[in-house]
């Protein structure tokens, strides 16, 4: 399967980047206070996250993870000569 993105499962949360999750939250055209509220974290912990300031707990960053995924994300790992993504697994309703 060369050339093609293999999709990350998410084991090692540790692997997804600010930018990811940044990407993420835009696709499901969440609000970094919704996306607080879906993952059970502090909106100053997620916009701490994004803005790549300090690291983020396992735990914080497992729960925000968790979150986008259960919303329809699906994170996508780097292969070949392509950087990390993220898509959506199916179509989102209402957009």
């Amino acid at each position: 399967m060369a050339g093609r993105r293999q999709n990350l499962d998410i084991g090692p949360v540790d692997l997804v980047s600010s930018s990811q999750i940044r990407a993420a939250r835009a696709l499901l055209g969440w609000t970094q206070q919704q996306l607080a509220e879906a993952a059970e974290v502090s909106l100053n912990a997620v916009a701490r996250l994004e803005q790549e300031k300090g690291d983020a707990r396992m735990g914080t960053l497992t729960r925000i993870v968790h979150a986008l995924e259960q919303g329809g994300i699906e994170f996508l790992a780097s292969a070949d000569d392509k950087g990390p993504g993220v898509r959506l697994k199916r179509a989102v309703r209402g957009r």
